[in-house]
């Protein structure tokens, strides 16, 4: 499938937010309920590892950003990965496309460790994390209530090979 990776606007924040709503409504993508509005979400997400995949006509097909995991300056190269990928373009390597250039991207930011927290029943997104680099590094057990049912993640990470090497 023919996408371009782009820097997310304002301006595809509505067909962003429908692409989380998609994910939420799996069940299996986040312990979130409901998408945010613009404002909260812009305030927790950075600014500068923030991407859309845009299919044939400027459609947002999918999309990927980064958070911060502490404010602590140590951590400072270190953040959380959020991918998700509209339901209609689900298994045609859009996932792996907004992942890879997040990696490249973040790396160009100077982040040497991205996270990742994954239901264990989501099994594709944990396949396309590592496929691009990431590996399970434990499974957080119980970790917290999903519709009043305990949930298990899965943490991954990927050390980058070029940033924070020395």
């Amino acid at each position: 499938m023919n996408t371009a990776i782009e820097k997310m606007l304002p301006a595809h924040w509505p067909r962003v937010r429908a692409v989380y709503e998609e994910g939420l409504a799996t069940g299996d993508a986040t312990f979130e309920t409901e998408a945010p509005e613009w404002e909260r979400w812009d305030a927790s997400h950075l600014r500068a590892c923030r991407l859309v995949a845009l299919a044939e006509g400027g459609r947002v097909a999918g999309w990927a950003a980064l958070s911060h995991v502490s404010a602590r300056k140590v951590y400072a190269g270190v953040a959380e990965v959020s991918v998700y990928v509209g339901a209609e373009f689900r298994g045609r390597g859009v996932g792996r496309a907004l992942l890879k250039a997040l990696v490249r991207e973040s790396e160009s930011e100077g982040v040497w460790t991205l996270q990742a927290g994954i239901f264990p029943e989501n099994t594709a997104s944990v396949a396309l994390h590592e496929a691009c680099g990431f590996r399970v590094v434990g499974r957080r057990e119980r970790v917290g209530k999903l519709k009043g049912r305990w949930r298990d993640t899965l943490l991954l990470e990927r050390r980058s090979q070029t940033v924070g090497v020395d």
